[in-house]
């Protein structure tokens, strides 16, 4: 009974301190000094856990509020709105030039009567695309560019000769009439002249060719469709 009793005033202060209705048991001798060591253990933490809590909040709101970081901050946003414009001007003007330079057809109504390479009653072979058609058809301009010839050039008849933005000469043949002159600026899509008879011919057509950089004639059908249009 003796033991229990001591175990009962030596656990009285922490009972006391917990408020667990044994409040009338009063600590003594090394008890007292125990629950007082522990409790102001216990209040420098709880002060020091303060402390933190406070800096950290003070820390935090000075970032908030940190003139150096804001302005930091809005010149990054000036920085990637700037990036962005310039990004929407870049693509706008990729998107006009490729509608700028979008090749056209050269005829409204044709049928195709010989292609690229072909054998038979030419020289050697075929240089290009005939398209038939009906004598004094319009003929239209396929892309943009300037007029660099026009004229009477033999087996090729009436011939006008239009070099685009890229160097490529289209030529058309046989032709009625020419409606540009040497040096006029032209954009697809523009009648620069009619469908005839001229030169070395067994009917109404257009001869037409095209020659990247003035050079070799290349196959029209295919330079058509690498600039998305099907004869």
């Amino acid at each position: 009974m003796a033991g229990v009793a001591v175990l009962a005033i030596s656990a009285g202060g922490a009972v006391t301190a917990s408020g667990a209705g044994v409040s009338n048991l009063t600590p003594t001798g090394s008890s007292l000094e125990a629950s007082g060591a522990v409790g102001s253990i216990s209040g420098q933490a709880l002060a020091r856990r303060g402390a933190i809590a406070s800096r950290s909040a003070t820390r935090e709101a000075g970032e908030e509020t940190d003139p150096e970081l804001l302005a930091l901050a809005e010149k990054q946003m000036a920085e990637r709105a700037a990036k962005l414009e310039e990004m929407r001007r870049a693509a706008e003007q990729q998107a006009a030039k490729i509608k700028e330079n979008k090749w056209v057809l050269p005829l409204e109504s044709y049928g195709i009567t010989a292609t690229f390479g072909q054998y038979g009653l030419w020289a050697s072979y075929h240089t290009g695309l005939d398209f038939n058609a009906n004598s004094g058809d319009p003929i239209i301009a396929v892309a943009n560019g300037t007029v660099t010839e026009t004229g009477y050039d033999g087996a090729y008849g009436n011939k006008t000769v239009i070099t685009l933005d890229d160097g490529t000469e289209i030529w058309f043949c046989h032709q009625t009439s020419t409606y540009v002159s040497v040096g006029d600026r032209v954009n697809g899509g523009e009648v620069i002249g009619t469908v005839g008879t001229t030169g070395n011919v067994t009917g109404s057509h257009l001869h037409l060719e095209v020659r990247p950089g003035g050079g070799d004639p290349v196959d029209p059908f295919q330079a058509f469709v690498e600039h998305g249009i099907v004869p």
